[in-house]
């Protein structure tokens, strides 16, 4: 059986996209995706190879299509003075409500499907590893905002940029990429853009705590000292 060509591979991906967003992943099934594609079930297996490998490369698609937004989005903005940085850190928060515009069936997938729901003993290394360098593309992200803000990148300060940048976001347009829609297109108003950006910048005018310093080892310890 002949596998799929790349762009029949893509618009597969865009039907199991929607499916995904709109009934969950427990609910997504191989038969239900060739139903709706039009693809049998055994060009879907010898594309894929198993149902947790399909899931796992919609997930990390999509995935990636989203930082590639976000550091879109803040390569815009940042001129490398204090006002572009914090507007950076801006854009960065902003950008799970301009991916929704985008792409709505994948932002909607985003926020159902959680990374650890894919990883286990189906998904073959190298899948599980592509998802690990996206989290370090992540963390790298948020290290260059924090240092761009602060000149330092302590887990403190990143701690504040990831508070910014997903804690956040997340609070403020989780209902709106979750709640049922009548034509499957997330609605987040410009009120919540707005609230949320002015409770970034908020967040921005405090300082990130001292970084902790390192606990001395007992050998380290002179007499005497506490």
């Amino acid at each position: 059986m002949p596998r799929p060509r790349i762009h029949d591979l893509d618009r597969l991906l865009d039907v199991a996209e929607q499916l995904v967003a709109d009934g969950g992943p427990e609910r997504f099934t191989v038969r239900g995706l060739a139903a709706a594609s039009g693809v049998s079930n055994g060009a879907i297996y010898h594309a894929f190879g198993s149902l947790p490998v399909l899931l796992g490369r919609l997930w990390l698609r999509a995935a990636g299509d989203f930082l590639d937004l976000q550091v879109e989005l803040v390569d815009a903005v940042h001129g490398g003075d204090r006002e572009s940085a914090v507007e950076a850190v801006v854009a960065a928060a902003s950008a799970p409500a301009v991916f929704a515009d985008r792409r709505p069936a994948a932002a909607r997938m985003l926020v159902t499907v959680r990374r650890d729901q894919l990883l286990g003993p189906e998904v073959p290394q190298e899948l599980a590893e592509q998802m690990f360098a996206l989290d370090k593309r992540l963390v790298a992200l948020l290290t260059r905002l924090s240092r761009a803000l602060w000149g330092r990148a302590d887990g403190a300060s990143v701690e504040v940029v990831t508070l910014c940048v997903v804690d956040l976001p997340t609070a403020v347009f989780r209902r709106a990429l979750t709640e049922p829609t009548t034509d499957g297109r997330p609605v987040i108003g410009a009120d919540s853009r707005e609230r949320l950006k002015a409770a970034v910048r908020a967040v921005l005018t405090l300082p990130p705590p001292e970084a902790l310093k390192p606990r001395p080892l007992m050998g380290d310890m002179k007499p005497g000292s506490d």
